[in-house]
């Protein structure tokens, strides 16, 4: 049990902060699956343009580092285009 009042409200806060993160990090995933499920090329390509902007705005709220959405963005956008051949 925490003693202070202080350690009472980072204990509700980090929980807030956790939820939100977690529910960040499902989006981002499930952008990501979406694009590497897709069938044909268009349907890739309408996909691939929200994950990249899901994966853009995780770097910006800190969910990722910058360089792992450069990596994931990179093999999506290769994944997508060995579909359209």
């Amino acid at each position: 049990m925490p003693q202070h009042k202080s350690c009472e409200k980072r204990i509700r806060s980090s929980r807030k902060a956790n939820l939100r993160n977690r529910m960040r990090r499902s989006n981002m995933r499930t952008a990501v699956r979406t694009v590497l499920d897709a069938k044909n090329g268009e349907t890739a390509g309408k996909a691939l343009q929200k994950a990249v902007s899901v994966l853009d705005k995780s770097v910006k709220t800190n969910i990722i580092h910058r360089n792992t959405a450069a990596n994931k963005k990179a093999m999506l956008y290769k994944h997508v285009k060995n579909l359209a051949k």
